[in-house]
């Protein structure tokens, strides 16, 4: 079977340009319909945002206004902030629980403490107590003078006690008293840090005995002034 094409080559480029024609406006047309699309959800999701920020405002408005009409809302508040602080005022506090290893570390055993008065703010300690002689209330002394501390973790040496003074010293029926005045250095109380005492070894003290005598006993009532 033989088709022959009568139409002239004008009315071909016609027809074929009306194809194209027809194919860009549908084409655009999709794409203008996709461009209204995306614009309507950016709208809608702008909108959706503002109202959202806008219900948020109006939340911690209320809610303020909740709180700050809520009985004894600043002692709350108080209460928090200083439960916040707790953990700074830990690691500030002195660490007061290392005074009694320190003691029978440092006080003979032919010696004994009557009264003791530590200042935290002025960093100083008042023993008062007895002894065996005046002999071993010296070395109490000179232990004091000559005791180092070292903290954990760095190999230098300080002295841990400093301006030992023998204010107060006396004797009655064979026994001394006395009354030794001194300033420590706080770190020895630092509660962040690991510390140990170097004591000289010129005395015997509590913590080198396997059955220590007692080293508080109630103070003596009668005690002279040194001369």
């Amino acid at each position: 079977m033989v088709q022959f094409n009568l139409l002239p080559d004008v009315k071909l480029q016609y027809l074929k340009a009306e194809r194209t024609r027809r194919l860009v406006i549908s084409v655009s047309l999709v794409a203008s319909v996709a461009s209204l699309a995306l614009l309507l959800l950016l709208v809608s999701v702008t909108q959706l945002q503002k109202k959202h920020l806008s219900d948020l405002s109006k939340n911690i408005k209320a809610d303020s206004a909740k709180l700050e009409n809520q009985p004894d809302i600043s002692k709350i508040l108080t209460v928090q902030n200083q439960l916040n602080s707790l953990t700074n005022l830990h690691n500030s506090k002195p660490a007061v629980s290392r005074l009694f290893p320190y003691l029978a570390q440092l006080v003979p055993t032919q010696a004994d403490i009557g009264d003791l008065s530590i200042d935290m703010g002025l960093h100083t300690v008042t023993l008062t107590g007895g002894a065996d002689s005046l002999s071993t209330v010296n070395k109490f002394v000179d232990t004091l003078k000559f005791t180092d501390y070292s903290v954990q973790g760095d190999s230098s040496t300080k002295k841990a006690f400093s301006n030992v003074v023998l204010s107060n010293f006396g004797l009655s029926d064979n026994k001394a008293s006395y009354t030794i005045i001194f300033a420590y250095d706080p770190t020895i109380f630092d509660i962040t840090q690991t510390v140990s005492l170097s004591v000289p070894n010129q005395i015997t003290t509590r913590s080198e005995m396997d059955k220590p005598n007692d080293l508080f006993v109630a103070p003596t009532t009668s005690q002279n002034k040194g001369q």
